[in-house]
């Protein structure tokens, strides 16, 4: 399971359409539907292209044109990861940020705190409502068209948010700035299937959906530093800065990664003009090589569909909604308990910080690590629901982690103590994410833009729940009481993995793959 520097240097000869599909199609018959056999000395099939070192078969397996995505070089499939995870941190930032600028707004403009952080339920909800336009709108129109004009318009309302004079009119932005600003962070799955190739999503889905956890975190740190020192705008301009930052890597190293691999390289439209696919003229073109607009529509419908998708959607739901309840809603336990002004805040979102980086720098070595031993036990073949085991880990750190939370705010336990056990959250979220991703992008390879819009809704959709209840809940009902019935969601979500894990190879050999045009 681990990575060259080349991944398909062996065996470039020549190979045509007919045979890469028939190829295809060996490696499917090993097992079936998302079932695939990664260890090259059980095929015997020198036809095979492999990895450099000639041990791991290279799914799919990559035409001959130059211009397929699995072709492009190392460095250029790099640097696409690097854009798309730069534009994955500007959303979670942006729309944390506002957590730690509820206080001085609500003195502006003398409203509760609660009517203030409307501003960040509305954010979160258009987050996931985005993240669907994306997805129909990415396969029809190609990728690169619709990250350039999404985070243009994302650009230019991160501006609005900073210049806003009213809370109606910040409000606004706010909303349109969560639509347009998902673009990458709800699309990054279709950029991870494009251009790497099987054994490698994991690690690049760890290094992406890194950047998806700890922005919500580096946010608010930043803020609080920021409305320590000066007026609450500023925070936005940041945000704009650094919108503007991942704006400018898009237009400088994006490419277009839509490649439809059921067409010979010979009917393929070439690309000529790389400022013509930015904005579009290209793709449009080339419209009949893909799909229908309403087939482009129906995608994410057929996507939700497949019960595995469902059930994934709703365990992520139910697990990041307390993380987005935690993030949301700890300044002000902090502050309120013990007294933190905004420099204090800002240094606790450490704790945060250390969690997504302890849980990345894990995940890279342990889901390899399971999917190693995973492939010797099963006679080098590997199936989706591998990457589920580590979720066995995750669950149980989730659950015990936000039941010490509770008790330690309720007790008024030392803040340090209140850190280690949100990092401890933090970490089983970043092991969820990666292999929850990696399952979906396994079994459904054809939809995974869709399978990854629709985590991005159960992750908004928690956090726009938690975030509109959250306060109540715990002033209502205390800390631990509140926080332990949150554990007991937790645990309970648990079973849907162990459900899957179960039953997914069988409930997804009857219903089938996503039957798209594309």
């Amino acid at each position: 399971m681990t990575e060259t520097s080349s991944d398909n240097e062996k065996n470039v000869a020549t190979i045509g359409t007919n045979e890469r599909d028939e190829n295809d199609q060996y490696i499917r018959e090993q097992g079936f539907n998302g079932t695939h056999m990664l260890d090259a000395r059980q095929l015997h099939d020198s036809n095979l292209k492999t990895t450099a070192d000639g041990k791991t078969v290279l799914i799919p397996q990559p035409s001959t044109d130059p211009n397929d995505p699995l072709n492009w070089s190392f460095i250029k499939k790099h640097l696409i990861l690097l854009v798309i995870t730069v534009a994955t941190f500007v959303p979670d930032y942006t729309s944390s940020s506002g957590v730690i600028t509820l206080l001085p707004q609500a003195k502006q403009w003398h409203k509760t705190h609660n009517v203030i952080q409307h501003n960040l339920v509305g954010n979160l909800f258009c987050l996931g409502a985005g993240g669907l336009f994306t997805v129909w709108l990415s396969a029809y129109f190609g990728r690169l068209p619709v990250l350039f004009i999404f985070m243009s318009i994302a650009l230019a309302t991160s501006a609005w948010c900073a210049a806003a004079t009213s809370f109606d009119s910040y409000m606004a932005a706010r909303i349109l700035n969560g639509f347009f600003s998902i673009v990458a962070q709800a699309g990054g799955l279709m950029y991870i299937q494009d251009i790497f190739f099987f054994h490698e999503h994991p690690r690049k889905i760890n290094i992406w959906a890194g950047s998806t956890i700890v922005s919500p975190y580096i946010g608010p740190l930043i803020a609080a530093f920021i409305v320590n020192k000066m007026a609450w705008p500023n925070v936005f301009w940041v945000s704009t800065g650094l919108t503007a930052f991942a704006w400018i890597l898009i237009v400088a190293f994006m490419d277009e990664t839509i490649y439809n691999r059921r067409i010979a390289p010979s009917q393929q439209v070439p690309p000529k003009n790389r400022l013509l696919r930015l904005v579009g003229v290209e793709q449009w073109r080339s419209r009949h090589n893909r799909q229908s607009f309403g087939q482009a529509v129906m995608r994410p419908l057929i996507a939700i569909s497949k019960i595995p998708v469902l059930l994934s959607t709703i365990y992520y739901f139910l697990n990041f909604a307390w993380i987005i309840g935690v993030n949301a809603t700890i300044s002000i336990w902090l502050t309120e308990f013990y007294k933190f002004k905004p420099y204090n805040l800002g240094m606790f979102y450490w704790s945060f910080i250390i969690g997504v980086l302890l849980g990345a720098v894990i995940g890279h070595w342990l889901h390899d690590l399971i999917g190693s031993i995973y492939l010797k036990r099963h006679n080098g073949k590997i199936e989706p629901e591998a990457r589920l085991i580590i979720i066995w880990i995750a669950s149980p750190l989730m659950a015990l982690s936000i039941l010490l939370l509770g008790f330690a705010l309720e007790h008024r336990w030392h803040y340090i103590v209140i850190g280690i056990f949100a990092a401890g959250q933090v970490i089983g979220i970043m092991f969820a994410t990666t292999g929850l991703n990696a399952y979906l992008l396994d079994a459904y390879p054809e939809g995974s833009g869709e399978v990854g819009a629709w985590i991005n809704v159960g992750r908004t959709l928690g956090g726009f729940m938690a975030t509109y209840i959250e306060i109540n809940w715990v002033e209502r009902d205390g800390e631990v009481n509140a926080f332990g019935a949150q554990t007991g969601i937790t645990a309970a979500a648990g079973l849907i993995i162990l459900f899957l894990g179960m039953f997914g190879k069988r409930i997804r050999k009857r219903q089938g793959h996503m039957q798209f045009a594309m």
